[in-house]
Parts: C-alpha cells; structure tokens; sequence
C-alpha cells in the first residue's frame, strides 16, 4: 500500500504554507492525487516538494526547476537531467561570484567616498 501524506504533513514538515503547495501544483511541478478535495501527496511529490525548495534557496527560478524536473521525464531522462543540472550550477555560481566581485568593489569605492569626505571635512576644520 502505498503511503500518502496530507498536506498540513507537509506543510509542517517544510515550514511551507498550504498556499506554497498549491503554488508548486498551479505551477505542473507537483501532482497530488485528489479525492474530493482533499489532495494526497506520494512519496515522489514529498521527494519533488524537497527538490523545488531546495532549487529555491540556491536561487533558481520556478522556470528553471521546472525545466529541470521535466528533463528526467524525456530521454535521456537523468542523464539528461544531470546534466542541465550542473550547467545550472556553473551558471549560478558564476553569477554569485560576478555578485560578490560587484559587491567587492562598491565597497572599495564607499570606503574611497567616506575617506574623500573625512578629508575634505578635515580640510575645512570640521571634525567628526
């Protein structure tokens, strides 16, 4: 028999609101089983719900984990999936690291403004 879960299950499970759940349902990248109009969550949906908030909290979009969920289900399936996977990694970590050499620099140029701004007050007899 197989084992089903509810959605306060899940919900309290992930910390996730019931409105995030059927978000992820509206959006294709889950199917939960329906009688009447309670929804009933399989293993595999609990397993894609752990996958989509993970993809959330490395930055992907809903866009990019729906692409990479729907890869498994064509050939090559999850070598294919794999593989765009770790492209999307590479892409997003060298995105983070263009963010922090952005980052980086602002703050030299700040650092460079508050030491121009002591000196003029400097200059002009104003202390700090």
């Amino acid at each position: 028999m197989t084992k089903f879960y509810s959605i306060t299950e899940l919900t309290r499970e992930f910390d996730i609101s019931t409105r995030t759940l059927r978000f992820y349902e509206d959006e294709g990248l889950i199917h939960p089983e329906r009688r009447g109009r309670t929804r009933l969550y399989r293993p595999a949906d609990r397993h894609l719900i752990a996958q989509i908030l993970r993809g959330r909290r490395i930055g992907f979009t809903i866009a990019e984990i729906r692409e990479i969920i729907q890869v498994y289900n064509q050939p090559p399936g999850e070598v294919g999936q794999l593989k765009l996977l770790m492209k999307k990694v590479e892409e997003r970590r060298d995105g983070l690291r263009q963010k922090r050499k952005d980052i980086d620099e602002t703050i030299i140029e700040l650092d460079s403004i508050e030491e121009a701004c002591l000196n003029r007050m400097a200059e002009i007899g104003v202390t700090t």
